[in-house]
């Protein structure tokens, strides 16, 4: 709580231990709760992406549009594994639009994603459309994604579980995607992955609330209440 308490948000942490098959929750009122993905929906959206031939790999092009952002670091042209690092929101858009809304559609349904809803446009249903996804979900589809139990060929998982990877040091790697979105007048932050180490794999989830403000404060929050709690836990 402490932790959350520092950035004077609400929210929750979620983790999952896959070698002792145990959860260590704060908040587990929202542990089932749905929320916006936002840039979270990355990881399925590349893995789609890529299963469906519309990227061939992690260094598949797509040439900026000219359209200037608000990130400088967008405005020019994106491969995948440069989009995932920068949450380049107008790459992730053109490739859901190659994907389509059915092929979409079907995709979800299959792997069970939250809740499966493309309502808001092909290419927004995960920035301000229907789709939700509860932090227990987003967990077990990280869980998923690292045992190989998703849906998608070997090679698919792989290039995602690579381009994920935000921190690797001897005693481990950290795998992860930051997400920013609004819902029902709160901003909603949110950091999910799983740290590998020596030990152990582990899966987490946090999601953060607050009233809808320009606080960069909220955006820092994310990552560094989840970095806290695991250094509290041992765990990095």
């Amino acid at each position: 709580k402490k932790h959350f308490e520092k950035f004077h948000v609400q929210g929750s942490f979620a983790l999952y231990d896959l070698k002792k098959g145990r959860w260590t929750i704060f908040n587990q009122g929202q542990l089932k709760k749905p929320f916006t993905p936002a840039s979270t929906f990355k990881i399925c959206n590349s893995l789609i992406g890529l299963e469906t031939g519309v990227i061939t790999d992690e260094n598949f092009l797509i040439t900026w549009d000219g359209i200037v952002r608000s990130r400088p670091e967008w405005n020019k042209d994106h491969d995948l594994k440069t989009a995932f690092k920068n949450s380049t929101v107008w790459y992730y858009q053109e490739l859901a639009r190659r994907v389509g809304g059915e092929r979409m559609k079907k995709w979800l349904d299959r792997i069970g994603y939250g809740n499966a809803d493309t309502i808001g446009g092909i290419d927004m249903f995960w920035v301000s459309g229907a789709l939700r996804i509860t932090p227990e979900q987003q967990v077990l589809f990280l869980k998923n994604l690292y045992t190989g139990e998703l849906p998608f060929s070997k090679r698919t998982m792989e290039i995602v579980r690579r381009i994920m990877i935000a921190k690797e040091t001897a005693a481990y790697t950290l795998r992860a995607k930051t997400g920013w979105g609004y819902q029902d007048g709160l901003d909603i932050g949110w950091y999910v992955g799983y740290l590998q180490t020596k030990s152990g794999v582990y899966f987490f989830a946090v999601c953060t609330q607050r009233p809808a403000s320009e606080d960069p404060d909220f955006l820092r929050a994310r990552v560094e209440i989840t970095l806290s709690i695991l250094k509290e836990l041992n765990l990095m």
